[in-house]
């Protein structure tokens, strides 16, 4: 299956761009001939083109935190910090805590509805997600496989190796925009992998 994502435009609206273009309303609009009730439809398709921008800008806003999550702890446990002495790490490990704290003081939130079914299907990916993170620390290699197999459940486009099917059939029973995100956050565990991996070779 494949849920690749269309290019992003390159102009996305600000808050405040969005704010300063809403439509007026004009009760008293004696020019405009249209039926009220198409002039009111006109005014709803507008604003509903401005909630969809608001959601993708939210959207990448909570990307953006999770990456930079995702990225202070990587340098919390870079091999770099080896070769400092126990002092300087102290040191690097309170700036790291403390950005990591002022990071997750940001708290974004999309909401997307789903049915009982698709809740379900969310639950069971997140718990798939979860024990490959969990075995990441028993064995690389092997994690990073199954990475691979959930990467290529999501697309039609196979990186290398086997696709998982129980994960596609799960997947399949997500929305859409949770089948985008779910895409999203493996992409970045399998970078993740390739971090880890020119550390430990380094």
């Amino acid at each position: 299956m494949d849920v690749d994502q269309p290019v992003a435009s390159c102009s996305v609206l600000t808050t405040s761009v969005v704010l300063q273009t809403l439509p007026k309303i004009d009760e008293n609009n004696s020019m405009d001939n249209k039926h009220p009730k198409e002039r009111v439809v006109e005014l709803l398709d507008l604003l509903e083109g401005h909630v969809e921008t608001l959601r993708k800008d939210a959207a990448q806003l909570e990307e953006d935190r999770d990456q930079l999550l995702a990225t202070l702890d990587t340098v919390r446990h870079a091999d770099l910090l080896n070769q400092l002495d126990e002092n300087d790490v102290d040191d690097v490990s309170r700036y790291a805590d403390r950005i990591m704290n002022r990071c997750q003081t940001v708290e974004v939130r999309v909401l997307t509805q789903r049915d009982q079914m698709q809740e379900e299907a969310l639950s069971q990916i997140n718990h798939l997600i979860d024990g490959l993170v969990m075995d990441l620390r028993n064995d690389h290699e092997a994690a990073k496989q199954r990475c691979i197999s959930y990467v290529n459940a999501c697309s039609s486009i196979m990186v290398d190796g086997v696709m998982d099917k129980k994960f596609e059939s799960a997947l399949l029973g997500c929305t859409l925009d949770d089948q985008k995100r779910v895409k999203k956050r493996l992409q970045g565990l399998l970078s993740y992998f390739g971090r880890l991996r020119v550390q430990m070779f380094d």
